[in-house]
């Protein structure tokens, strides 16, 4: 049985000395790619590619890079449709493959390729290192002593898509490196932490020496995401906005859409970083944040894009495909408000309701929930546009005068004592579309507003007290 790699969530519990602010997200929907072509040809025997990704889908052919002459010389550095990470080089047709797959979509992994083709021992030649240590084979190529990869020549290089433009990658980009020179190890680029010493971070990359063709990718500027930070020529960008920029970095965590679990198997179609999802009108279920809670306080919002009326927003505490239906699945410990008729419905304590003001408006509403675990009696609360949901039809801006509602289980008493964020379709017989903002909104924000800490950037004001669902939070109060 092939091994599934986990990722690193950094600093849950790491003491971070270099934090990174931003990361890329490419959607492969979008056809979104990066891609260079340098001036003069550079080191093709000896260079370093180093990323931090957070995949947002697998099962399917993924391109990290590609350097690309034509279809007879290039060296493509991928995830193929098993999931495991390869190496290919079409002008020696030799293949590295690792012998463990990548599906862990609510983390991030760190990947280093360092190549030195003049080194005198084969196995010194190629290194792909994960998370800070070398991973193993089930294949490796033995590169004869130095033989060219594409890779540095003065041809162009795609990032995050191949040659012919296709198999876009999917997901999150973070400090991505080339090295034209020098093969680094993964230590150039990260280190594990002193106090939690499995956890793997980054480190401050701007003191390597990148060569002639190399590059520093640290997407800090929305509006040039292919800015070289080391001062080089940019790359280009393809199909990317402004709002690809993100705050969830391998030092800060933030929770998305997980398509490993859904209630029940179903047609949800999940986008923009499992940040956005669509159903069929077959479908009839939810899914659930990567992250859990089991402590302190939270906020998250939600963006109805299609059909508002029939969606549902709240919380359960099941991880695991269950009962397809979130208002009446009592054994997911779920709690949700439906739009259709502003119905809170506490499924773990007999299906009560709760009848407060139905949501109106237009298909771009946004659902603010509000839960706060810090007691033994758990609350939650939810908005709509802003305006707080307060019992008998009444809405509020100001959150002091919201009616809490705590007519559910407690957090230690839910099937694996946490709760997931969830939302999804209520109805089953209608199309659902709809956005989820942990505080890395994957649509524009006109306002902007983060939490108490400084963290996540919401539409509507986070209640004080209350927080992004990201792991420097978690680290905090969680």
């Amino acid at each position: 049985m092939p091994l599934v790699l986990s990722g690193n969530v950094a600093s849950a519990t790491a003491s971070t000395t270099y934090d990174v602010a931003n990361s890329c997200r490419f959607n492969d929907g979008d056809s979104a790619y990066m891609h260079k072509t340098p001036g003069s040809a550079g080191n093709s025997k000896t260079f370093t590619f180093s990323t931090w990704i957070k995949r947002s889908s697998g099962a399917a052919t993924i391109s990290l890079f590609e350097a690309y002459t034509d279809a007879n010389n290039r060296t493509l550095f991928y995830f193929d449709t098993d999931d495991y990470l390869h190496l290919f080089d079409r002008g020696t047709n030799l293949a590295w493959t690792t012998s463990m797959k990548f599906r862990d979509f609510s983390a991030w992994y760190h990947i280093v390729l360092a190549v030195d083709t003049t080194d005198g021992t084969a196995t010194n030649r190629v290194h792909i290192y994960v998370n800070g240590s070398e991973v193993s084979y089930s294949t490796y190529g033995t590169m004869t002593e130095d033989a060219d990869f594409e890779v540095c020549k003065d041809i162009i290089h795609y990032f995050a898509a191949r040659g012919a433009v296709q198999s876009y990658f999917d997901g999150y980009m973070a400090e991505t490196v080339l090295i034209d020179g020098t093969q680094y190890a993964a230590s150039d680029f990260g280190e594990f932490d002193e106090d939690s010493p499995t956890i793997w971070k980054p480190k401050d990359v701007s003191g390597l020496t990148f060569g002639t063709n190399g590059f520093y990718l640290d997407f800090e500027a929305s509006g040039n995401l292919g800015n070289d930070a080391n001062g080089g020529t940019d790359l280009t960008e393809v199909n990317l906005a402004a709002t690809d920029q993100t705050t969830d970095t391998p030092t800060n965590n933030f929770a998305t859409m997980n398509p490993l679990s859904i209630h029940p198997d179903s047609t949800f179609t999940f986008s923009e970083g499992n940040l956005e999802y669509a159903t069929s009108s077959s479908t009839r279920g939810y899914w659930v944040s990567t992250i859990a809670v089991s402590s302190g306080k939270w906020y998250w919002e939600y963006k109805c894009t299609n059909n508002q009326s029939r969606t549902c927003v709240g919380i359960a505490g099941a991880p695991t495909k269950g009962n397809n239906d979130p208002e009446s699945g009592t054994h997911d410990n779920a709690t949700i408000y439906t739009t259709i008729n502003g119905k809170i419905s506490y499924n773990s304590n007999g299906g009560t309701d709760n009848y407060y003001n139905s949501a109106t408006g237009s298909d771009d509403i946004i659902i603010g929930c509000a839960l706060d675990l810090t007691s033994a009696t758990n609350t939650i609360a939810f908005s709509i546009d802003g305006e707080w949901v307060s019992g008998s039809g009444a809405k509020s801006t100001d959150f002091a005068t919201v009616l809490l509602n705590d007519d559910f289980t407690n957090v230690a008493s839910t099937i694996n004592g946490v709760y997931h964020f969830i939302a999804g379709d209520d109805g089953g017989d209608q199309d659902i579309n709809g956005q989820a903002n942990f505080g890395n909104p994957p649509f524009s924000i006109s306002s902007g507003n983060a939490d108490g800490n400084g963290y996540g950037n919401f539409e509507y004001a986070v209640p004080s007290g209350y927080y992004a669902l990201c792991t420097k939070n978690l680290a905090e109060y969680g």
